[in-house]
């Protein structure tokens, strides 16, 4: 794949995960289990740490391009809510790993992985258009997060126009 396109969309891609580092960075201990919206199946699907660790949990998973035998790493569980809320450092810490791993992979791209068609039940995209849509998924939960944090009185949001490297 040419340079520039992976070089471009690496600076974006990571501005939106540096967008939700901003956010986890400004959340206070006290605002890690805000509830930004109410969820029927379970209270804590709409808290701010579950937000977090949901949006990198799936940014983990389109980065592999399948669900099969995905597994987040530990101390993250796939299919369940743990008993208490993740760490902020632990979910951070999986920002961090995400965050490597999305750049190794775009200085890496090739045209044939990028054309790689990846199934799941809801669509069926390239590689590539997998991780347009979940830099999509990034920035929409950072928004959100920041939102919130903006809500309760925290300020230092900024735009964040390119990966910060």
């Amino acid at each position: 794949m040419n340079a520039l396109w992976k070089n471009s969309l690496w600076k974006q891609y990571g501005a939106a995960l540096d967008t939700l580092d901003d956010a986890l960075t400004l959340c206070p201990d006290a605002l890690w289990e805000t509830v930004l919206w109410q969820d029927d199946e379970d209270a804590r699907y709409g808290q701010f740490w579950f937000i977090a660790y949901h949006t990198l949990f799936w940014t983990d998973l389109f980065l592999g391009g399948s669900y099969d035998g995905f597994l987040p790493p530990a101390p993250f569980v796939r299919g369940k809510l743990p008993d208490q809320p993740y760490s902020k450092s632990d979910v951070q810490h999986y920002l961090k790993t995400c965050r490597e791993k999305a750049k190794a992979m775009f200085e890496g791209l090739t045209d044939e992985r990028a054309r790689q068609v990846c199934v799941f039940q809801w669509m069926e995209p390239t590689y590539l258009e997998l991780q347009l849509y979940a830099m999509r998924h990034i920035q929409e939960h950072a928004a959100e997060l920041n939102m919130i944090l903006g809500h309760r009185g925290i300020t230092g949001q900024d735009w964040v126009a390119t990966a910060r490297d």
